[in-house]
């Protein structure tokens, strides 16, 4: 095993006594120091031994300190440099941080002082290269390359994210539940220019109707029973980065107006105050619906859907692109298999054969949960076989001829019978409310109305 190497830090001081003080307390510190009095002599050795801080004098002759930092951030800008001055020289320090330094120390100091600069460089350092790591990483999980699928239509959605990448324009997604709307907007934010600002998300259909301005624009302290403090909303809070709209459709139509003109104008009021704020918020907008319905019964303005559907990306639902259900088997095997530390290579040919012949209502989602649940339960055998699968995919579940007939052969109240259509519909659809709503001719509002209603929801928790 190698050794950590020490850290360098050179020093550079006409004073031989501040030099050697310096240099026995770095050397007691555990770090690699060397020290010289003349700062020529120190930029000729850095070209060729660089080193990770240069503690240096102000004021020296032939070669000042200015001069050092300069030279310095030329040849090696990753390497920090801390100025030591006298008080008289403050204003040259501080002039020097402008350029590049990374503090100043004025003399006399303690050595203590020295130290708790030094350790405070490292640490954000440290901090620095972390998050280069993370924005590394966020850029290569939301990478078109780490999207899986050959189907023509996902690679039809590939070209309509590179364009989305490349623009500052507002998206509107369309797909159904499951399929990765939040995997691809955050794919569109952090490949953006606007990738190292605020990325914010909000279910329109979460939010309840009395709250939904104030979660937008915020509001002031008193605004309302309740407001007991300024609350900035997720428009302020989001400036100069993106917000994801989920489940558009859904904002109250009263709210619709005042979201357009925020839009159109880049400017908003906070709940209970006239004072206006100025936003540049990019918009991705997602709906699982049919919207044009929406925009038919007057549930969603049709001049709000134009100005949020300039760049349009539609995700297919799994059962449109069953072509890419191997790959995304193996992708998943394969993140779960390590995840989980099993030994799972693949799945066998009769367990895949039924897994590409169901038609998914949950979508991605629903295969990567069944795919997971899979790899757990695999204890003797290296492949998914349909014992381990087989309980995911229940018999279809129509109402039965005895049924039909016992429904029939007695009265039965309107509500009674939607009980059971919602019911019966929502078990045959694995409970999945948009199907289900789609089927039955009501809106996904309503199904959840329905739901509570008849308390299917406790019936399924």
């Amino acid at each position: 095993m190698s050794k950590t190497r020490k850290k360098k830090i050179v020093v550079v001081d006409d004073e031989q006594l501040i030099g050697t003080a310096l240099h026995e307390a770095l050397l007691h510190w555990q770090f690699d120091a060397k020290v010289y009095h003349d700062g020529v002599q120190a930029m000729s050795d850095l070209k060729n031994e660089p080193c990770d801080i240069v503690l240096t004098d102000v004021r020296m002759p032939n070669l000042t300190g200015m001069d050092i930092l300069e030279k310095v951030k030329e040849s090696a800008p990753e390497t920090g440099v801390i100025m030591m001055t006298a008080y008289g020289t403050v204003d040259s320090a501080v002039e020097a941080m402008k350029k590049g330094a990374y503090d100043y120390i004025t003399k006399p100091f303690s050595l203590d002082e020295i130290k708790i600069c030094i350790d405070r460089y490292f640490k954000s350092k440290d901090l620095e290269e972390e998050n280069q790591t993370l924005k590394q990483a966020l850029q290569d999980k939301y990478s078109l390359e780490s999207f899986v699928g050959q189907n023509a239509k996902i690679l039809e959605m590939f070209k309509s994210l590179e364009i989305a990448f490349e623009s500052d324009a507002s998206v509107f997604i369309s797909s159904e539940n499951g399929t990765g709307k939040e995997l691809i907007a955050s794919a569109i934010h952090y490949n953006s220019p606007r990738k190292a600002k605020p990325f914010l998300k909000i279910n329109c259909a979460s939010i309840p109707e009395n709250l939904f301005e104030s979660q937008l624009f915020g509001h002031e302290k008193g605004a309302f029973t309740g407001a007991t403090r300024t609350l900035k909303g997720v428009f302020e809070e989001a400036d100069d980065g993106t917000l994801l709209l989920d489940e558009i459709t859904e904002m109250p139509t009263h709210l619709q107006a005042k979201f357009l003109r925020v839009l159109q104008e880049g400017e908003f009021t906070r709940v209970g105050s006239n004072q206006t704020i100025k936003t540049d918020v990019r918009i991705i907008a997602t709906s699982n619906g049919d919207v044009n319905k929406a925009i038919e019964e007057g549930r969603f303005r049709q001049d709000l859907f134009f100005r949020l559907n300039v760049i349009s990306v539609a995700i297919p639902p799994l059962r449109e692109r069953k072509d890419d259900i191997p790959l995304l088997c193996k992708h998943f095997v394969e993140k779960y298999s390590e995840k989980y530390s099993k030994s799972i290579v693949g799945i066998d040919k009769d367990a895949l054969k039924q897994i590409q012949s169901y038609d998914w209502p949950g979508n991605v989602r629903e295969l990567e949960n069944l795919i997971q649940r899979s790899v757990l339960s695999c204890k003797d055998s290296t492949e998914i076989g349909l014992e381990h699968i087989q309980n995911h995919f229940p018999e279809a579940t129509l109402l039965s001829d005895r049924e039909s007939k016992s429904l029939l052969s007695h009265d039965i109240s309107i509500e009674e019978m939607e009980k059971k259509l919602i019911e019966t519909t929502l078990k045959r659809h694995n409970n999945h409310k948009t199907r289900t709503a789609e089927i039955l001719g009501v809106t996904l509002k309503t199904l959840r109305n329905k739901i509570v209603q008849y308390g299917f929801e406790k019936k399924n928790n």
